[in-house]
C-alpha cells in the first residue's frame, strides 16, 4: 500500500520502515502510527524479509515525539483512543516474530523514545538525545513509556526519566541499559544493517522463537519460563531449518536457511 507519513525499503532480507514527517521532525500523529502499524503487519507477512530496521527521515530526528498539534484540543476519550492507536503500533512490533532494530539517528523524545523501546535492539548515533518531556506538557508517556522503561532500566531509573521530563545524551541512555550501542554519527546505519546481516545469516525459526521466549521472560516465573522455553526448543525439531542448519554443520558448510 501507498504511505504519506513513511518509506519502506525492502533491502537483501531487511525491511527498513523510516518515518517521513519532516516538517514535524517525524512526530507520531494519528495516521502515522496507522500507516507505521500497517507497514509492520506487511513486513510480518513477506517471507523474504526477516529483520525490521526503524528509523527517521533526515539527519534530526528519529522521531521527536507525538504529534502536541493533533493532541492539543482532544478530550479524554479520544485521548485514550489515541494512546491505545499507539500501543496496537508498538506492541505489533514488539511482538511480531521477527527482529526489529532501532536505529536512532536523531531526536527520540516522548512517542519517539516509546517506538525504539518497543523494538528489540537499540543502536543509536552519538549525536541522539532520547528521553520523556510529556509531563511538561501536563500529560504522561501513553504509548508505552510507563511499563517498557521500568522493566529495561529499573523503577528507579524510569521514574527519575519520566518524572523530570528531561532530554539525555544516547551515552546516558546507554549507561542506564536503554541503549544497546552508540554509534558514531554517519555510521549509524552501516552498523544497524551489519547487525541485521549478522541475524540474516542464523536460522529465522530459531530467532523468532528465541524472541518470544525472552519477551515472556519478563511477564513468567522461572519455572514457566523454562517450561516456555524447552517446548519453543522442541518445536525447532520438527522444522526444515533445524535439519539444515545441524547437517551444514557437520557437512561444514554454510547452511541455506527457508524459514521452515
Amino acid at each position: 500500500m501507498p504511505y504519506d507519513n513513511l518509506i519502506l525499503e525492502l533491502k537483501g532480507g531487511m525491511g527498513i520502515i523510516r518515518i517521513n514527517r519532516p516538517k514535524a521532525l517525524n512526530a507520531l500523529n494519528a495516521a502515522t502510527c496507522d500507516e507505521l502499524l500497517a507497514a509492520a503487519r506487511d513486513l510480518a507477512d513477506n517471507p523474504d524479509v526477516r529483520v525490521v530496521i526503524v528509523t527517521g527521515q533526515g539527519d534530526k530526528a528519529f522521531v521527536a515525539g507525538a504529534d502536541i498539534q493533533e493532541m492539543q484540543p482532544m478530550n479524554p476519550m479520544q485521548g485514550m483512543a489515541f494512546s491505545n492507536k499507539g500501543h496496537m503500533a508498538m506492541s505489533f512490533l514488539e511482538r511480531m516474530n521477527k527482529p526489529v532494530i532501532a536505529a536512532v539517528n536523531g531526536y527520540a523524545l516522548g512517542g519517539g523514545f516509546e517506538l525504539a523501546l518497543a523494538c528489540d535492539i537499540i543502536y543509536a548515533a552519538e549525536k541522539a538525545k532520547v528521553g520523556f518531556p510529556e509531563v511538561t506538557l501536563g500529560i504522561l508517556p501513553g504509548f508505552g513509556g510507563t511499563q517498557r522503561t521500568a522493566r529495561l532500566a529499573g523503577i528507579a531509573r524510569a521514574k527519575e526519566l519520566i518524572f523530570s521530563g528531561k532530554v539525555i545524551s544516547a551515552r546516558e541512555a546507554y549507561e542506564m541499559g536503554l541503549v544497546n550501542k552508540v554509534v558514531p554519527d554517519g555510521q549509524l546505519m552501516e552498523a544497524v544493517e551489519g547487525l541485521a546481516a549478522a541475524i540474516l545469516s542464523a536460522g529465522p525459526v530459531g530467532v523468532g522463537l528465541a524472541k518470544a521466549c525472552i519477551n515472556r521472560s519478563v511477564s513468567m516465573d522461572i519455572d514457566s519460563g523454562l517450561d516456555f522455553e524447552a517446548e519453543a526448543f522442541g518445536l525447532c525439531f520438527g522444522t526444515v531449518d533445524q535439519k539444515e542448519g545441524m547437517t551444514a554443520f557437520l557437512e561444514k558448510r554454510k547452511p541455506t536457511y527457508r524459514g521452515q
